[in-house]
């Protein structure tokens, strides 16, 4: 006899979500935070967010209350640029960015034509998210269909809210890797028309980038685009002054980098594009207008010394921003470690990021960079309930240090520099539990 789950789910703790972008002057008006707070779920979405002691005597009997009381409840992180396909060159010694595609990269993608690898691959990939808590993100499968047939398919038996594509490159890759400008688009079709929309799952159009493109598949894939104005397009842009250089000589009409995407009709909202370091002012302004996001990867930046995201340029030229970890030039899962990164990116180029704005990055910004801020990001009534439950003193070090640490924003700030996998107590989706510190993974989740 199947025992039914109360419509109705209560979790108690420290609770934190953004309301939008806390700026360089860590609006407090951005934010609400309740020490002691409770997040209500019904039928897996929110319905309140408050203090505990306003809401507890509202709940009907038979509402489950799960207890976190010293714990920090976060919406889901989303991660907004990620290579599923790269996780067995993670931590590859490191070369410059096109010797290192070469090296390590092509081959470890070259095994995804594998049905039985690509979904061993994504079963431990979607763990790895789960244990950091990654709730969505951006991904990136390799050429071959089944990589992302395979990978929807165990984000299905999930319930995860998760956008991927399969890689366009027809040209620059090794043969084994090559799809050509028409069996590209055909597939890339097939693959929307069977996947996108479909429960949460989104589709990518996925140019691996202009250097391994023709223009026919550019064409293509901006037409693509045209007649699917609301799937997303995925791609990277400006990671080093070398591949701009190469782009510069491939495409010799264009005006920058940014121009050959545009031309071909592939720069507007939901289109995201990784590193973007590289870019002058006109670009950031141009790039805003089109409402195109970029994906700041700090971590992968500074593995191979590709250059620094400018924060401070980006994000006052009107361009909307979110934190990729980009396994596997990344070199962690973890938003919190990525977070740390990005602190120092900022630091070595005279910025400022505050720990409101990086975790504001990490959730709502992140939602807002992949255009799905009206369904995650923070806990506004009737968004998905997809949070992390986070431990304050995981490790000997952090626990000494939270000692110290007076305010809200100095434990944050703490957090994201010395936590990791570690400090994710629970993972939540859809209210339902996806991962627990210390027990096996939720491999298929009830339905919502």
């Amino acid at each position: 006899m199947t025992t039914l789950k109360p419509a109705l789910a209560a979790f108690r703790g420290m609770v934190l979500h953004f309301l939008t972008d806390p700026g360089e002057g860590d609006d407090p008006h951005a934010f609400q935070f309740f020490e002691d707070g409770l997040l209500v779920l019904e039928q897996g979405r929110v319905r309140s967010v408050g203090p505990a002691r306003d809401l507890l005597t509202s709940l009907p009997a038979g509402a489950s209350v799960t207890d976190y009381s010293g714990r920090l409840l976060l919406p889901g992180f989303v991660d907004v640029h990620i290579h599923y396909p790269q996780i067995d060159v993670i931590a590859s010694y490191g070369t410059r960015l096109l010797d290192w595609l070469e090296r390590y990269t092509f081959p470890a993608e070259a095994r995804f034509s594998d049905a039985a690898h690509a979904r061993d691959a994504a079963d431990f990939f979607l763990d790895e998210l789960l244990r950091n808590g990654t709730t969505t993100a951006l991904v990136l499968g390799s050429v071959h269909p089944v990589s992302v047939e395979v990978f929807f398919e165990r984000c299905l038996t999930r319930n995860l809210r998760m956008v991927a594509g399969k890689v366009l490159m027809d040209r620059n890759c090794p043969r084994s890797l090559r799809d050509t400008a028409e069996s590209g688009y055909r597939e890339s079709a097939q693959l929307i028309e069977r996947w996108h929309g479909r429960e949460r799952l989104g589709y990518a159009i996925t140019p691996r980038f202009a250097g391994t493109s023709s223009e026919a598949q550019l064409q293509l894939a901006g037409q693509l685009a045209r007649e699917h104005p609301d799937v997303h397009i995925h791609s990277h842009m400006s990671e080093t002054a070398e591949e701009i250089a190469w782009v510069r000589q491939l495409y010799p009409w264009s005006a920058s980098y940014l121009d050959v995407y545009d031309r071909f009709g592939l720069l507007r909202e939901r289109a995201v594009y990784a590193h973007c370091i590289h870019l002058d002012a006109q670009e950031r302004s141009r790039f805003a207008r089109t409402g195109a996001a970029a994906a700041a990867c700090p971590t992968s930046n500074l593995f191979l010394g590709s250059g620094l995201f400018d924060f401070d340029a980006s994000l006052a030229a009107g361009m909307c921003v979110g934190i990729g970890t980009d396994v596997g030039g990344g070199t962690s899962f973890s938003m919190l470690r990525t977070l740390s990164e990005a602190y120092k990116v900022a630091q070595l180029k005279q910025q400022r990021l505050s720990p409101w704005r990086a975790f504001y990055l990490a959730t709502l910004g992140g939602a807002r960079a992949l255009k799905l801020e009206r369904e995650i990001g923070n806990f506004e009534p009737g968004k998905e309930g997809d949070f992390v439950v986070l431990r304050l003193d995981p490790t000997p070090l952090l626990e000494r240090r939270m000692r110290t640490a007076d305010t809200l924003a100095e434990k944050l700030f703490a957090l994201m520099t010395l936590g990791d996998d570690r400090a994710v107590a629970a993972t939540y989706v859809l209210g339902e539990p996806a991962y627990a510190a210390g027990t096996a993974f939720l491999h298929s989740a009830p339905r919502a």
